[in-house]
């Protein structure tokens, strides 16, 4: 063994530095020999130095290989290479001439003329393949930065790609900043105005771009090669360790604004593929450990079991990956400072080795558990791709859901199809019929309209169908059933009737989504008509179809007005402040009662077209109106409460044009007649401010009272759609 070179030890897992040298820890368990390759350059057609790890020099413990090399520092590029059997029909995929990522690696190189399939391919890919760079991050000033802990009952969430956001040329921003995380911080004044209080990144973890048909992109990034590394390219500085302060430099400048940072992690697959796909990492360490395999599959059928949609899917569960998973959050929370995650393809996490649901799944039970993650807003989409869903039965207490059937159901509603209104009851008052028997709060629904997969807002009210060939697979791609309707004409059009319409629906997704009970998220744009011409599965259009184009703000001015005025009046609304209160709870204390046309006679009917409901909020009561019908209806009127001088006044209303559209309560106008008019397909706030009310936020329910509340919400979930899964290329 060379004089510089030590045994070193197991722990901790990836390159540690130390004041002389630099640890090295990597699991294996099924390799015959494991040599550390060290690279004075990313493309270096063979390695500055291979050091081979000796098991008889105490350079294996147990399934542990690991060394120490003095002198090295942060900077060092390296990688890792494993001598084995190949056998792919039973799980082993040991290829020598492979150099492999570490999984623990915190920051990844990429060589100018990185190569997808030259990892995929026999034969060595050295100079073409991606490198893990030592990191030692303890020098960062982070100026007394600490998690916001906004209470999820006062967040609004906003999902947005980091690249995409400052990307387009019209973005203000200097071409060093554009689509990187400098970008994003110039921009925050932007979302401070519009009132989020949380950005929901896409995919941040380094990604491989190439994992595309041909010609294209992967744009959204939900195909990880490292569970440490921020993505590289979203970095405005030169020099590989730079991203890493760049990305603690956006989150620190985030929290200042008082905006929160949660992560879209993707734990449930990596960017290997399936037996057809490159060897860059889990699969030259230990394939039958890192992921779920069928090795009992028929002849010429994949090996890979692919719950996800993507060609693999990590073995969770084993107890290795576990490890991995739950450091990977840790490391992100304590190192970066992130406040929450969000987990794609969540119920992929409860699935065992076989494939099968588990009644308690180990991971899911780690996190739930985890002290470090006690405080961390936790975020499921729960389903995946081979059809388990559950939501509303998601593991465990800490978990927050997507609310795919609020999704579903607005949708429907908008759109004026029929048997809508009992579901809309149900997703205006955080879907009691998914998550009251769990006795948690309205928050517990996350819910949405649009998100990244799927149309644009201002797509889902201009297109009846998808319109995907630009992505390559000729329309094939994407969901079919989208709920969408264009309005009368298919795509953009001059036709004034048709945008007044348009413009009216948009409002109205905005303002249920906002009114209703539960956690709003908005999708990047939507709040200016950000357009993607009918594509409903752009993961691969890193162009102007999916870049925020800024000149729409002045173009769309009247949408960002009344988004923007919803969301500070969502805020401020009293019952916002009820965390930790259930559900029934919160329903009982807000005296929720349904109207239809006429007072207290909701039309629950098939035929049915409108809601009506009041609540109250500390000092004020509520009557909102929901109207889908396409003709004007005639809503008989509460009595205002006691102690509202001015009676009601009105909101919102949203046929009227801006400014009208959204008033604030001090310049509201009032309603002096019995009833109201709705127009045709539109939402109506009328708001009445008593300070004689009474609400007492102390209050409690019994269980009979929380079940009264709810008696006309639906008695059990629908089935699910068939279109919940991610489409063939979306992740």
């Amino acid at each position: 063994m060379q004089s510089d070179v030590l045994a070193g030890r197991s722990y901790p897992l990836g390159a540690t530095v130390y004041p002389d040298g630099v640890n090295f820890s990597v699991y294996s368990k099924s390799c015959d020999s494991l040599e550390l390759l060290l690279f004075d350059a990313v493309d270096e057609r063979r390695p500055a130095r291979v050091i081979r790890l000796n098991p008889r020099a105490n350079q294996r413990s147990f399934h542990y290989w690991h060394v120490f090399v003095k002198g090295l520092r942060a900077g060092q590029m390296y990688g890792f290479r494993t001598y084995g059997p190949h056998r792919p029909e039973d799980g082993y995929c040991f290829d020598p001439g492979k150099v492999l990522l570490d999984p623990y690696g915190r920051c990844v190189a990429v060589p100018p003329d990185y190569d997808r399939q030259a990892a995929a391919r026999p034969g060595d890919n050295t100079p073409l393949a991606m490198k893990s760079v030592v990191t030692d991050l303890g020098d960062y000033d982070w100026e007394g930065d600490r998690p916001l802990c906004v209470p999820f009952a006062r967040s609004v969430i906003y999902e947005l790609h980091v690249g995409g956001f400052t990307r387009h040329p019209n973005s203000g921003l200097d071409d060093s900043l554009r689509g990187t995380y400098a970008g994003l911080v110039a921009k925050i004044p932007y979302l401070q105005d519009l009132g989020v209080t949380a950005v929901e990144l896409l995919p941040v973890f380094h990604f491989d771009p190439q994992e595309a048909i041909p010609g294209l992109t992967n744009y959204w990034g939900y195909n990880p090669v490292s569970l440490f590394a921020p993505h590289g390219p979203y970095s405005s500085r030169g020099g590989t360790l730079a991203v890493l302060d760049e990305f603690r430099d956006m989150v620190k400048a985030l929290h200042r604004a008082k905006i929160e940072v949660i992560l879209d992690v993707v734990y449930n697959h990596t960017a290997e593929g399936n037996e057809r796909g490159p060897t860059f990492c889990f699969k030259g360490l230990e394939n039958r450990g890192y992921y779920t395999l069928n090795l009992n599959a028929p002849p010429g059928a994949s090996r890979y079991a692919n719950y996800t949609g993507t060609g693999n899917t990590l073995n969770a569960n084993h107890a290795v990956v576990r490890r991995l998973i739950l450091d990977s959050l840790r490391y992100w929370v304590r190192e970066m400072h992130v406040d929450g995650f969000r987990f794609d393809l969540a119920a992929v996490l409860s699935r065992g080795p076989d494939g099968q649901p588990l009644a308690n799944p180990p991971i899911l039970w780690d996190i739930e558990t985890d002290p470090i993650l006690s405080g961390t807003k936790l975020i499921a989409e729960a389903w995946d791709a081979a059809g388990l869903y559950q939501v509303g039965s998601f593991f465990g207490d800490h978990w927050k859901e997507w609310n795919g059937r609020f999704r579903d159901d607005v949708r429907a509603f908008v759109r004026g199809d029929r048997a809508c209104v009992r579901h809309l009851q149900s997703r205006l008052t955080a879907s009691p019929d998914l998550f009251e028997h769990r006795q948690l709060g309205a928050e517990q629904s996350i819910n949405f309209v649009t998100c990244h997969d799927g149309f644009t807002l201002n797509d889902l009210v201009s297109y009846n169908e998808k319109h995907n060939l630009a992505n390559g697979e000729q329309n094939r791609d994407g969901y079919n059933q989208n709920l969408s309707w264009n309005c009368g004409v298919e795509g953009p059009t001059n036709d004034q009737r048709i945008e007044t319409l348009r413009r009216r629906q948009i409002k109205n997704f905005f303002a249920i989504n906002l009114l209703a009970l539960g956690v709003p998220m908005i999708l990047m744009g939507d709040e200016v008509r950000r357009t993607q011409q009918g594509n409903n599965n752009a993961y691969c259009q890193d162009n102007e179809t999916s870049w925020f184009d800024w000149s729409l703000l002045a173009r769309h001015r009247d949408i960002y007005q009344f988004a923007k005025r919803l969301i500070h009046f969502y805020r401020q609304l009293p019952f916002r402040q009820t965390e930790g209160m259930s559900l029934g709870q919160l329903l009982k204390l807000s005296q929720v009662v349904w109207h239809g046309v006429k007072l207290r006679q909701p039309d629950l009917s098939d035929d049915s077209h409108s809601l009506a409901v009041t609540a109250d909020a500390a000092r004020h009561r509520l009557y909102m109106i929901f109207n889908a019908y396409w003709e004007p209806l005639e809503f008989e009127l509460p009595a205002s409460p006691p102690g509202a001088a001015l009676g009601w006044q009105r909101v919102i209303d949203t046929s009227l044009e801006s400014p009208q559209d959204f008033c604030e309560l001090a310049v509201a106008p009032r309603v002096t007649s019995g009833q109201y008019r709705a127009a045709a397909r539109s939402v109506v706030l009328l708001l009445a401010d008593a300070p004689d009310l009474t609400w007492n936020h102390t209050s409690s329910t019994s269980r009979a009272a929380a079940d009264s509340v709810s008696a006309t919400e639906p008695s059990s979930a629908p089935e699910p759609p068939s279109h919940e899964g991610p489409s063939r290329g979306a992740r």
